[in-house]
């Protein structure tokens, strides 16, 4: 509930603050005298939308600040959203708004923690709830009409809309693969041609190993080289081991010589044993490689046919590599990817028939949790067509006809229903689209009577009607107020009226007025060269004779002797009316000081 509102420089309000109450608040005065200003604010406090013409004029900067009462389960959900709570029975939330050059910026916050547009628009649903004239066009919105109807239709509704969230999501899901699958054959098919071509040329030059070019171009050197390779053989087994010519000694002769040597000398010193065995080391080793060499000079043969196949291959990998390397190991990693990307698709080959069945389960499941939803709509539609006619009959709307239609239309996240407000002001008449057919008078007793069906699953505790009684007067101005005060048992109500009727139901009646004020004189400020300002004033009429006044001035001018008794009648009516209907309303624990 809100308790206090406090304005600064939000348009023609200079700083105002305000204490509203339990039951019905009702604030009236002459036209443009700036009631509307005081619900803007209310939106504005709530996340509304704002542009610099609420800024007031000479000022850079408006601040809205709302106080509401708290119950246990919105404190839980604040403690949720880890917004401390510094009082347990009351929330402060602020929006500044701010211009600079042509910008406008806002900020919110809740117990002066910033929250973002998200939150602020959650919590303005568990707070407060406007209504006006000008909902018509919502009422002529589908989306907006399917919204009250789910929430007149309760938990069950919201379940079943839930469920069909959840499968309309599975169903977009793959119609979406489905249909990027179908764009994608060309590309796939081009794609999956050129992947076969290379692994078929990767495949006939049966790569084995990252090192065969290496060993290809020792063996073509080997091979290039074999009478080299065989005279150097030769020579090395001639220095070592046996030289034909007999002129210079071999390694072996040399070692066969020191060995002779050091045995002499090992008979005069054992210690140069060590040496003894290492020349006989080496002795054998030199044997060892002259073996080795002789051998291997031994078998090497020319080969030109093995070169030319030696020759074609280091081609053939050359090319290989230019197109798949720059390495012949890059080129077998290409292979292998090239065969795991062909395995995948091949594989969406039939991936188009699986995808079609999938969608066509999902688009079942959508289907039947779609046709279990309107089915709970279509119950709701006929008890909400049964409650709201009830809600009509004492606005002398007892001759309406009003129904719920509900006709199919395409699946979506919230259902395969369009539902309509119809309706038929006069007995004989077709019904047809509430917006199409219904006064504004009507529309205003339309609005107020949905919103006392919805008042029981209505979350917000405060409801604000902004002239919900434009165009009508006598004894429909008077149902509406009864209407009213109605709601006002259950939920705080603020209600903008020109109608002395519902003025004179009030709990606490508001007078809204504008005053001309120059800081010349001390009074606040003006646009700064001590010219003279407009400022919206609101006060509170606390007394009878106060509110008698108003009331008579609404009827017609207090001056006049019949509208003062006149609005005598109302304020004995209204408090006759209360006394009968019952009103715990009161003025204790209803706001907050600071």
């Amino acid at each position: 509930m809100l308790s206090l509102l406090r304005i600064e420089n939000f348009a023609l309000i200079d700083k105002l603050e305000l204490e509203f109450y339990r039951g019905l608040n009702v604030l009236t005065g002459e036209t443009g005298a700036g009631k509307s200003i005081i619900l803007d604010a209310i939106d504005a406090v709530l996340g509304g939308k704002v542009s610099s013409r609420v800024i007031r004029t000479g000022t850079n900067r408006a601040m809205v600040e709302g106080t509401f009462t708290i119950n246990s389960s919105l404190a839980a959900w604040l403690t949720e959203q880890e917004i401390d709570l510094v009082d347990e029975d009351y929330v402060v939330i602020s929006r500044e708004i701010t211009t600079t050059s042509n910008n406008v910026r806002s900020r919110s916050r809740v117990n002066g923690v910033l929250v973002n547009r998200q939150l602020m628009n959650l919590l303005r649903e568990r707070l407060v709830e406007i209504t006006a004239q000008g909902q018509s066009v919502q009422v002529g919105q589908s989306a907006q009409v399917r919204e009250w109807l789910d929430v007149y239709g309760g938990d069950s509704i919201i379940q079943q809309r839930q469920a069909v969230a959840v499968a309309f999501s599975d169903y977009q899901k793959v119609h979406s693969a489905l249909e990027k699958r179908r764009t994608s054959e060309r590309e796939r098919l081009q794609k999956l041609d050129l992947l076969t071509y290379q692994a078929k040329e990767l495949a006939e030059a049966n790569l084995t190993e990252a090192s065969e070019m290496e060993k290809l171009l020792q063996e073509q050197e080997r091979l290039n080289h074999v009478v080299e390779l065989q005279q150097m053989s030769y020579n090395i087994y001639q220095a070592l081991y046996q030289n034909d010519d007999g002129e210079a000694p071999t390694a072996t002769d040399l070692l066969g010589d020191s060995e002779t040597t050091l045995n002499e000398m090992v008979e005069y010193d054992s210690e140069l044993q060590y040496l003894l065995d290492l020349v006989r080391d080496a002795q054998a080793a030199i044997a060892e490689v002259s073996r080795e060499i002789n051998n291997y000079g031994a078998n090497l043969e020319a080969d030109p046919q093995r070169l030319d196949e030696v020759q074609e291959r280091i081609r053939e990998l050359k090319l290989i590599c230019r197109k798949y390397g720059p390495s012949l190991a890059d080129a077998i990693a290409h292979y292998e990817n090239i065969q795991s990307e062909l395995n995948e698709l091949n594989d969406d080959e039939s991936s188009i028939e699986n995808l079609e069945k999938q969608e066509n389960q999902t688009l079942e499941k959508v289907t039947k949790v779609c046709a279990q939803l309107t089915q709970l709509r279509q119950k709701a539609g006929a008890n909400l067509q049964s409650r709201l006619l009830k809600q009509l009959k004492p606005m002398a709307m007892d001759k309406v006809k009003f129904e719920v239609e509900i006709v199919p239309t395409s699946p979506s996240v919230n259902g395969a229903d369009k539902i309509t407000f119809l309706f038929s002001p006069n007995p004989g008449e077709p019904l047809q689209p509430l917006t199409e057919i219904a006064s504004g008078g009507e529309m205003s007793r339309f609005l107020l009577a949905l919103k006392a069906c919805l008042r029981q699953t209505d979350t917000a505790e405060t409801m604000v009607f902004d002239e919900i009684d434009v165009g009508v007067s006598g004894r429909v101005a008077q149902a509406i107020a009864e209407k009213l005060h109605q709601l006002s048992q259950q939920q705080q109500v603020l209600c903008v009226t020109h109608q002395p009727l519902v003025a004179a139901m009030a709990d606490r009646h508001f007078r809204v007025e504008k005053q001309v004020v120059n800081q010349s004189k001390g009074k606040k400020e003006t646009n700064g060269n001590g010219e003279q300002r407009t400022v919206v004033r609101v006060k509170t009429l606390d007394n009878i004779n106060k509110r008698r006044d108003e009331l008579a001035q609404l009827a017609g001018g207090k001056s006049a002797q019949d509208a003062v008794a006149f609005a005598e009648s109302l304020l004995a009516q209204a408090a006759s009316h209360r006394q009968i209907n019952g009103n715990s309303n009161g003025d204790s624990g209803s706001k907050k000081k600071k």
